[in-house]
């Protein structure tokens, strides 16, 4: 995996990644900071990217057990250390998937694999977070 951030200049504290799949991120600073606050902070980003990381492993786990899953959001909210660095120290996952018939239980097994076992994000940011999650299941 590859990544190639640019800094966008010297009247702000703008960047944008490229990925090794060829896709753009922009992110930005604060203004406190020298940012013009025109796009995330590299913190949204990583707190983002793990959302996006448990989300698919739930949806995916689900359709892999043949659950009529039809959509699912994560709502994450997040603490930092006060102190550089300041890391992620508590963060919380609300999921809320939709769907047809969803067991309770197939939920909250796919929460919890994607966890323990498969979403890299949250795993490693769990070496300085602690990390909740609950549940929410929407009928259709």
């Amino acid at each position: 995996m590859e990544c190639t951030i640019n800094w966008m200049g010297a009247d702000g504290m703008s960047f944008i990644a490229e990925t090794g799949s060829g896709h753009m991120i922009n992110m930005d600073g604060a203004p406190d900071g020298g940012g013009r606050n025109l796009a995330p902070r590299p913190m949204e980003t990583v707190l983002a990217g793990t959302g996006g990381c448990t989300a698919y492993d739930v949806v995916l786990i689900l359709k892999r057990g043949r659950h009529d899953v039809r959509g699912c959001q994560v709502k994450l909210s997040a603490d930092r250390a006060d102190a550089d660095p300041k890391v992620f120290t508590r963060i919380h996952m609300h999921f809320v998937v939709t769907g047809k018939g969803l067991p309770q239980a197939s939920v909250e097994r796919a929460v919890q694999l994607s966890h323990e076992k498969y979403c890299s994000a949250s795993i490693m940011l769990a070496k300085t977070a602690e990390i909740t999650t609950s549940v929410e299941i929407v009928e259709v």
